[in-house]
């Protein structure tokens, strides 16, 4: 009889945008729009890598499951997010909650190891442009692109169950706006020391390993640049790889800090602040970064507006 506080979780509480009402309307439209474009820009960006032969190389067959990627991460989250900021009761059933820490896990995680894929393939394209095609197959690519999603798989796969499997509160309140990690462990009557374990764990496996191979690429990258005698040869050869640097700076610096960090330096305001960061403006800045920072993209589109202005005033 000792369990009367226990209770199975059938509905959590979202806490994250407790703001005025004046205030959550403002952010509904602001986020709306920002989903929008976010939603336009990386449906542009696969329909003209998709479209465009010229563009059909292992680096834009990347970019464009990125951007898939990006996408499908976005619908993971938003949605409710945007429902919530107008509802007066924001919840979640425990059986949601479960299915959206799942994806999330499961696209997030995926994200991480395709970013080491894509600085592995500049690797290759700049330490070895001669045998570049015969290296980067496309059976290699679709490989790779395998390896990051079943990372991702298996990633959610142990963590959602683990922690789903545990006793929860009554007062089920998450100080977020959609189910992490740390917020619903905090709920948990037993979580203390498996939540440390199990984010560091994650963290360890989904952020540093990457990102120790991002940085193995980068670091050969950096001898074979030091090597070429022109300015201009170097320019041009880091240029070819500065977007996915900025992509994997802005990516695992919000991930460092949610994940990468003591329990004792949680933060309600700073973690929304940094969630709002990684769920809705890096899907946004991604595709922009890869499209103003790559002329073969920018020709692409200007090709695809044209073409579609002509067919317009021929069939006029």
């Amino acid at each position: 009889m000792g369990n009367n506080n226990q209770t199975l979780a059938t509905d959590f509480i979202f806490l994250g945008f407790s703001s005025p009402a004046e205030l959550q309307k403002l952010l509904l439209v602001v986020f709306l729009l920002l989903h929008l474009v976010t939603l336009s820009m990386n449906t542009t960006v696969m329909i003209i890598i998709w479209v465009d032969r010229s563009l059909h190389t292992p680096m834009y067959f990347f970019l464009c499951v990125l951007s898939f990627s990006e996408t499908c991460y976005t619908f993971v989250i938003v949605p409710k997010m945007l429902v919530d900021l107008i509802a007066e009761r924001k919840t979640i059933s425990f059986l949601g909650c479960a299915v959206q820490m799942y994806f999330f896990l499961f696209l997030g995680c995926s994200h991480s190891f395709l970013l080491a894929a894509m600085g592995y393939d500049r690797c290759i394209a700049i330490c070895h442009p001669l045998h570049y095609n015969r290296i980067m197959t496309w059976r290699v690519c679709a490989q790779l692109v395998v390896a990051s999603a079943l990372s991702g798989f298996l990633v959610a796969q142990v963590v959602t169950p683990l922690i789903f499997c545990l006793p929860f509160q009554t007062s089920r309140k998450l100080n977020h706006f959609f189910c992490d990690i740390s917020p619903v462990l905090r709920v948990a009557f037993t979580h203390t020391n498996l939540s440390e374990a199990i984010i560091f764990t994650l963290g360890i496996s989904v952020l540093t390993i990457p990102l120790m191979l991002i940085l193995i690429s980068y670091l050969f990258i950096v001898l074979a640049i030091l090597q070429i005698p022109s300015t201009a040869g170097r320019h041009k050869a880091f240029s070819t790889c500065s977007a996915h640097l900025i992509v994997v700076v802005v990516h695992y610096g919000c991930a460092s800090f949610i994940y990468l960090r003591p329990d004792s330096s949680y933060s309600l305001d700073q973690d929304a602040l940094i969630s709002v960061t990684y769920t809705i403006l890096t899907p946004l800045l991604n595709p922009m970064i890869y499209s103003l920072r790559n002329k073969d993209v920018k020709m692409a589109l200007q090709k695809a507006i044209g073409k579609n202005i002509l067919s317009q005033k021929v069939f006029q």
